[in-house]
């Protein structure tokens, strides 16, 4: 057993002098070891167990090591993004995204895409006129109060005044009053999410100023899907309005990227009128003829179209696409909800069959993308843990993460190129930064992701020496590790270390021992717990111990590690989210961008 257990460790191979006894002993690790190496292929097949040697009693150990020589794929410095739903003009919540904490917490993320898209995409009117009193979409003055009304005026000139970016420092008086007000806007945009019935909503030229504002102040690339649903008898997109919105943002020479509608399958139960696949791949070649014409969009990115989750109507929604627009898009985009918001439980968040439905649905999407446009990018966008607006103290908690984190790590290992978070802010309960404009638990888990995680992927190794487990108990399916190269934007960390993240959702602790090229190496270890006593529930976290809150509305928290010893055993508590940086591995892999 020892020498089966030198050869794990190594990670070489058994000579070809190796006796058939030992070969038949080490199956079962090799095993193992291969069916961690394969993550993209997680949901096809079940884990072999490892018998624990009779003299080895006690806790279960994990053997764990990186591939360091080539990365199994590379992602977007972009990868982790986020989406600002346009009902944020209905509830009054756009006017406040000048705010300079909302501006804070939204740097944190930079790099990143910020998608302005949702269900009221196929809705939404441009209208160039800057009047803020008059043009604003929702309630006027008359709704609620003339002066909050009046202080969001006084608001814009002030901002106007600034050079450059312009942030607002909003008094707490204004902010409570815009919570009264989004409130109440709350229970008109659930009617018309749950009853599927849309109103009209205006952008004005202020609003999208705004809008552009927040984006380019945060570092962030705005991308902007414009309304698909203005139809032409023929059933054809009618531009005219879209036109209108192109050339005002030309002329403020704003970099923007671009869709066209959303969730376009669903067309029939929104309007009663359908559009197909291949009718809005013409739409898309119109949308690039028109970009083609004006100077500063000329070059711009495209993508879409931005499907449901793939069932069969929807493939050959995306079949019939591919074929007219393929070729027109830089990148192929799906939306996904893990759970029905109105009915989600916590030990929802805690299932492993929900963790990796998302598998399938990705080697759908590939299929049909490699068949028309080989090679081309695919994007997840969209995603949220939740649908019908998430649930209180569910999909806004702690719980949440284990579906959020487990879905970065599930994609990045395929091959997806960019996820886009539904949504930084929002009036639901999918959101990562609450209307007080404090940070979620997915907010925090999130910004690690971003300080630790470079956009190289590596494959990694496991063998387990565990007790034989119950039915369907396989260590692999509650025990998540994914490996990458450390972000070369993080500069405590020289080129050439590794960060290992893990979800470990046991209600035991696990025990991994570090092997091979990660052996003996300092630790540095990032652990995400819940903080009070709402478990699971919580809307706080703790890194280390110690909890995470902003230090001022202009600075976040340093987020700071605990050293471990080299060589020593990593400890996962039981339902727990964490990072590991293994530092000074001199990877190959990592060494250069």
């Amino acid at each position: 057993s020892e020498l089966i257990r030198g050869f794990l460790l190594s990670g070489m191979p058994c000579p070809s002098s190796c006796p058939p006894g030992l070969l038949a002993l080490m199956a079962p690790g090799l095993a193992l070891i291969v069916t961690f190496s394969l993550p993209s292929q997680a949901g096809d097949r079940r884990a072999l167990p490892v018998e624990k040697p009779s003299g080895v009693k006690g806790r279960t150990l994990i053997l764990l090591d990186v591939n360091t020589k080539s990365p199994v794929r590379i992602i977007s410095e972009n990868f982790l993004s986020l989406q600002l739903d346009p009902s944020i003009i209905h509830d009054g919540w756009l006017d406040f995204l000048s705010s300079r904490r909302l501006v804070t917490l939204a740097r944190g993320l930079a790099p990143a895409f910020l998608r302005f898209a949702g269900k009221r995409t196929d809705f939404l009117q441009f209208h160039n006129v800057k009047n803020p009193a008059k043009s604003r979409g929702g309630p006027g003055p008359d709704y609620y109060l003339k002066n909050y009304e009046d202080d969001i005026v006084r608001s814009d000139i002030a901002l106007d005044k600034q050079k450059g970016c312009k942030i607002a420092q909003h008094p707490d008086i204004m902010l409570e009053l815009q919570r009264e007000k989004a409130a109440q806007m709350h229970l008109v945009l659930l009617k018309e999410q749950f009853s599927n019935t849309y109103s009209n909503l205006t952008l004005t030229a202020r609003s999208l100023d705004k809008l552009y504002n927040f984006a380019d102040c945060s570092g962030l690339h705005l991308i902007f899907a414009l309304n698909a649903l203005r139809r032409n008898p023929n059933n054809s997109w009618n531009s005219s309005n879209a036109l209108s919105l192109l050339k005002y943002s030309a002329s403020k020479k704003y970099n923007i990227s671009w869709e066209l509608g959303n969730e376009p399958n669903n067309y029939r139960t929104l309007i009663g009128r359908s559009v197909n696949g291949s009718q809005l791949g013409k739409d898309y070649t119109q949308l690039r003829s028109l970009l083609q014409l004006i100077r500063t969009y000329s070059r711009a990115h495209l993508y879409g179209p931005n499907i449901g989750r793939p069932r069969k109507n929807v493939i050959a929604f995306l079949e019939g696409f591919m074929k007219v627009a393929g070729g027109t898009v830089d990148a192929v985009t799906w939306q996904h909800y893990y759970i029905d918001g109105r009915v989600a439980k916590v030990t929802d968040f805690l299932k492993t069959r929900l963790l990796d439905t998302l598998s399938d649905q990705i080697r759908k999407i590939q299929k049909v993308v490699n068949t028309y446009t080989p090679g081309k990018k695919i994007w997840l966008e969209g995603v949220g843990m939740t649908s019908a607006g998430g649930m209180n103290n569910l999909s806004d908690s702690y719980a949440a993460g284990f579906l959020w984190l487990n879905t970065l790590g599930l994609l990045a290992s395929q091959g997806i190129d960019v996820v886009v978070r539904h949504s930084f802010l929002d009036h639901g309960h999918n959101h990562l930064v609450d209307q007080n404009f404090n940070p979620l638990p997915d907010y925090w888990l999130s910004l690690l992701y971003k300080r630790l995680i470079g956009p190289k992927v590596l494959a990694i190794h496991v063998a387990g020496l565990q007790r034989k487990p119950r039915p369907g108990r396989v260590i692999r399916d509650k025990l998540r590790i994914y490996a990458h190269c450390t972000s070369y934007h993080n500069h405590n960390y020289v080129r050439g270390s590794i960060t290992l993240y893990i979800i470990n959702l046991h209600r035991s602790r696990k025990k991994i021992k570090l092997a091979g090229t990660l052996r003996d190496k300092i630790v540095h270890q990032y652990l995400l717990q819940p903080y009070g006593k709402d478990g699971l529930h919580s809307k706080s976290v703790q890194l280390n111990g110690q909890p995470l809150a902003m230090v001022d509305d202009g600075t976040l928290p340093e987020l700071k590690p605990r050293p471990l010893r080299a060589g020593r055993t990593l400890v996962i508590p039981p339902l727990t989210m964490s990072f590991y940086v293994v530092k000074n591995v001199n990877a190959l892999a990592c060494r250069y961008r």
